[in-house]
Formats: C-alpha cells, sequence, structure tokens
C-alpha cells in the first residue's frame, strides 16, 4: 500500500485523501456503539474481549483513513507507537488500563521530548513549550478532548468551555470570589470540618482497625469545600459512607468523559445512551445529588438569607457570614443579564464537583510520601514540634501559620510535584499560523500536551533526583534554581487555565496536615508498607489511590 501511494500522483494522493476522510464518517456511527460499549463496560466492570473483537472492524477501517492521512503529514517523523500512527484507539486503549500517567514518562524516555500518542496528539516534555502553549495571552485553545466535561451541548463551566473569549469573560465573574484575601474568611469553615475529622481519627485510633483512609480524605474535602461553599455540610464526615453514591458516579463520569473525549465527535450518539441506561438504572438521581442540593440551598437562601452563620470548631469561636453561595448570589443580583442563575448554580456545582478530588488526592499524596519517607515526616515532626512549643502554631492550625513553616510548605509542593491529581496532557490545539515548539514546527490544529507527570519529572528543572520525593529541594539557598522550579510546577494547571480553586486546596491543605501529623501516627498497610511497594492508583484524568488502607495511633495526650 505505501509503494502504491508514492506511485499516484498529488492529485490522486489528495483525491484518496478526501474519499477516505468521507469513509470515516460513513463508519463514525459503527465507531461510536463500539466506543460506547467498551465504555460502558468498563464503568460497570464487565468483561470486554468479545467487545474489543466487535470493535477490531471499526479499528482497520480508522487505520486505512488515517494511514494515507499520516503519510501527507508534515509530522509523520515525530517518533511514538506505530498504532498510535494511525488511529486514537492506541490512546484509548492505554487511557482506558489507567495506568497512563506512566505511559506517558515511558513514552518520552524511550523517544525524546517530543512524541505521538495518536495521528494528531503530540506530548512535549520541554521548558520553553509551556509558555508557549499555556501561557497567558496565548492563543492555544481547549481541544475537542474536554468537550464531554460540558454539562449540556449549549452550556459550558469554566473547566470545560473551549472559548478563549467566553471563558475569559466568565471566568471574571469568579476570580475575586477565589482570592486568598477572600479565603481566609472561610477558615472557621475548614476547622469544623478538620475537629470532626480529628474526632472519626480518634474513633479509628481506639478501635485499632484498618481504614481506607484516601476515602476519608476526600469526605473531609467534600465537605470542606461544601461548608466553604453552602455554609453546612454534605454530611460525608458525620455518616462516613459515599452518600447517594455521589464518589462513585464522579468516579464513573470521569471513566466516560476521558475515554470518550478521545473521539469527540461520537459523543452527540454516546451520550443519549449513557443518559437512558443510567436513568433505567436508576442512577440519575444519584448523579444529579449534587445539583439538587446546590438548587434547593439556592432557593433556602433566597427566602432567608443569612447574615451570620456559627461555625462549631473555629478556635477563638469566630462566626462567619459569608460563603462562595453568598458571594455569588450578590454578583447575580447586581448583574442577573450577564451572571445568570446558570452561572450561579455551576459556579457551586462546581466547587464541590472539582474541589472534593483535587484536594482529597493531595491529601492523600502528601500523607503517602510522608509515610515512604520516615527522614521528610521526622523533620516535619520536628517543624511542627518548634512552632507549636513558641506558642506559634493554634489547636486548629491558621493559614497565617501554616505560611510560615518552610518545611511544611516544601512538602506539600513536592507532594504535588511528584503527584500531581491530573494525569493525562493537558491538550491544546495549535492555532492559525502554525507553532514551533521544541525546535519543530506544528501546523495549526494539532493537538499539543503538555503533562505535569511527565514534565515534573524533567531532570533539567527539577535535579538528578527529579524521580524522588525530596522536599528540601525546595529549600536549597539558590534563588535562581527556586525560580525555575517554581515556574515549572503546574500541578494546578498555567496562565489563565488556572484551576479556578487552587488558592481553596491550599488553603485546606496547609491548615489539616499539620493537625494531622501533630494528633495523629499513621502506619501503612498491605503490599505499601514494604519497602519496595507501592499504592495502586487509577487515571481517568485524576489520579485516584486505589485502598490506601493504614491504621490510626492518636498523639494526643489522654487517648
Amino acid at each position: 500500500p505505501i509503494i502504491l501511494v508514492h506511485l499516484l500522483s498529488r492529485n490522486a494522493r489528495d483525491q484518496l485523501s478526501r474519499e477516505l476522510s468521507a469513509l470515516s464518517i460513513n463508519i463514525e456511527l459503527f465507531i461510536c456503539l463500539s466506543i460506547f460499549l467498551i465504555i460502558y463496560t468498563s464503568i460497570f466492570t464487565m468483561n470486554t474481549q468479545l467487545l474489543l473483537a466487535f470493535a477490531g472492524f471499526a479499528l482497520l477501517a480508522q487505520i486505512l483513513v488515517s494511514f494515507v492521512q499520516w503519510l501527507r503529514s508534515p509530522l509523520r517523523s515525530v517518533p511514538g507507537p506505530l498504532l498510535a500512527r494511525y488511529t486514537d484507539f492506541w490512546y484509548f486503549h492505554r487511557l482506558k488500563q489507567g495506568k497512563f500517567e506512566k505511559v506517558n514518562q515511558e513514552l518520552h524516555e524511550q523517544y525524546g521530548p517530543i512524541v505521538r500518542y495518536g495521528p494528531n496528539r503530540y506530548s512535549i516534555n520541554d521548558a520553553e513549550a509551556l509558555k508557549t502553549v499555556y501561557g497567558h495571552g496565548t492563543q492555544f485553545q481547549k481541544s475537542e478532548w474536554y468537550i464531554p466535561f460540558q454539562p449540556n451541548e449549549d452550556q459550558w463551566n469554566v473547566f470545560s468551555d473551549r472559548s478563549i473569549q467566553r471563558h475569559a469573560h466568565s471566568r471574571r465573574f469568579y476570580t475575586n470570589a477565589y482570592s486568598m484575601t477572600s479565603l481566609v474568611n472561610y477558615e472557621p469553615y475548614v476547622d469544623d470540618c478538620g475537629a470532626l475529622f480529628s474526632q472519626r481519627l480518634s474513633e479509628f485510633a481506639k478501635a485499632g482497625s484498618t481504614v481506607d483512609i484516601g476515602h476519608w480524605f476526600q469526605c473531609f474535602a467534600f465537605d470542606a469545600v461544601a461548608m466553604m461553599t453552602y455554609g453546612k455540610r454534605l454530611g460525608f464526615l458525620d455518616r462516613g459512607e459515599d452518600i447517594a453514591q455521589v464518589i462513585d458516579n464522579i468516579n464513573k463520569s470521569l471513566v466516560y468523559s476521558s475515554l470518550t473525549g478521545i473521539f469527540p465527535s461520537v459523543h452527540m450518539y454516546i451520550a443519549p445512551l449513557v443518559t437512558g441506561i443510567t436513568k433505567r438504572l436508576g442512577m440519575g438521581a444519584k448523579m444529579m445529588y449534587v445539583i439538587d442540593f446546590t438548587a434547593q440551598t439556592i432557593e433556602e437562601e433566597r427566602a432567608s438569607p443569612k447574615t451570620v452563620i456559627e461555625v462549631k470548631g473555629a478556635e477563638d469561636g469566630a462566626a462567619v457570614g459569608e460563603t462562595f453561595l453568598t458571594k455569588f448570589l450578590a454578583k447575580h443580583s447586581s448583574n442577573p443579564t450577564e451572571f445568570t442563575n446558570w452561572h450561579l448554580l455551576i459556579g457551586c456545582a462546581s466547587n464541590v464537583f472539582a474541589g472534593s478530588d483535587t484536594t482529597g488526592i493531595s491529601i492523600s499524596a502528601i500523607v503517602y510520601h510522608l509515610l515512604k519517607s520516615p527522614d521528610a515526616l521526622a523533620k516535619l515532626r520536628e517543624e511542627i514540634a518548634d512552632f507549636t512549643s513558641r506558642g506559634e502554631l493554634s489547636q486548629a492550625p491558621s493559614f497565617k501559620e501554616s505560611q510560615k513553616m518552610p518545611y511544611l510548605q516544601a512538602v506539600i509542593k513536592e507532594a504535588l510535584r511528584v503527584h500531581p491529581a491530573v494525569g493525562l496532557p493537558l491538550e491544546r490545539i495549535v492555532p492559525e499560523g502554525g507553532a514551533t515548539i521544541g525546535e519543530r514546527f506544528f501546523p495549526a490544529g494539532s493537538v499539543v500536551g503538555i503533562n505535569s507527570w511527565v514534565h515534573h519529572r524533567n531532570t533539567a528543572i527539577f535535579g538528578d533526583d527529579a524521580e524522588k520525593f525530596n522536599p528540601d529541594r525546595w529549600l536549597i539557598e539558590n534563588e535562581e534554581r527556586i525560580s525555575v522550579m517554581n515556574r515549572n510546577w503546574m500541578p494546578f494547571g498555567l496562565g489563565s487555565r488556572t484551576c479556578l480553586g487552587k488558592n481553596v486546596s491550599i488553603l485546606e491543605m496547609s491548615k489539616l496536615i499539620p493537625r494531622l501529623i501533630r494528633d495523629f501516627d499513621f502506619k501503612l498497610e498491605g503490599a505499601a508498607a514494604t519497602p519496595r511497594g507501592a499504592w495502586k492508583t487509577r487515571n481517568a484524568w485524576f489520579v485516584k489511590p486505589k485502598n490506601f488502607h493504614v491504621k490510626v495511633k492518636s498523639r494526643m495526650a489522654g487517648n
């Protein structure tokens, strides 16, 4: 086939390419059905061997189409897996396995700083590329991979909105509410959840039971962000269970969206099928739990506005009156035509959906890596003891106090470097006119992305020990080196697309970690407890720990 294609005239090759492109549209519905069945079985953990065979025809058809397109591509020399040259099914299969952050690292180790992971998908590991692709003012639009994350076909949230102009306009409405100046007013809410979480940990310590601490960290994150958003908990810490299967359904939604995003053109066909099945299985109401909770709370606040919300657990008995909801309501009241009811609803709900996973994963990563690094744990305990003895660390640590603790902040930053919550390339589309990235020119329409799991292990930036957890790297007396590392630290994204909830997550971690490490001992259980053992994770956009089991022991007097 290669020889025959090269023998064709240029016009004939162009005609063949157009005909094959048309063929790809005709087989799209078949591919759609195959992908849907595979994703469905991924979500519901069924055997997929027969369905993979069923998808074989669609795969071969797409390879035929992509083959000619690859021959004509100016980027055909970019290295990568053979199958990835011709079909996105390679990426689909690898992502479905749940370890793509590792696969992505291995690709760069094998092929170099620029590798392909699809016919038109390119992963970059180059420090200079960060500013080009993600810097403020860039015209690199989010790729179509983000389409399945849209709440509705004609409605967007700040995360899924691919329009650069519309995103910038919407983001301005929310930015002030997420500034660190605003967030410190929410500290009593975090203290409330921290006190309840400590109570639960004390109960586990007395019982001597093994606990999936990763689950409880997500429970804490859910209730803490709910308190900041609504002024009340969702009840995860109170009950210790996955209320209305919210966590489980978020996980399933991430599997669906991350896999379907690889073939966004078929999402319009798959989405109605998924909606129909979830309704038949009784999952629809469960998936809407947070939305319904948000809508109800909005109506309650409108009917009876609260000027002051009492917060239990706050060390000074503080009472505060502001939440994200009250701020968003004020914004809506002053400008209802632009900051609509939709902006109000999705702004609050997105806090909970996105904030619970990222913060829960990050807290898990901090504790896990401390437990695997006894020297680092001892150093942090020494710093905590020192600040406590000087009266500079409260029972409920304040954010201001935590910012004065250099080793604590180094631990947080390092844990998020070695285990950022997001484990996939942040895909962007090269704008009109093309762009030079890493000494290679990419034509307009190329999809490029940088994976923080790859970038954070770049030895030219983070040192020869970049693979290791080493908080001391952030405490060296080399301001230039620290500045370079800070510019390349991207667990919350970069530029205008930096996660809105970054400061929320940092606030929660900075307040909770010193409290946990001061008051409790955690002992790893299972395979992770061995010197060479490691915890298990699954990557479906977020790299979440699985069965992070520990035993808890209280360090507090009288326990």
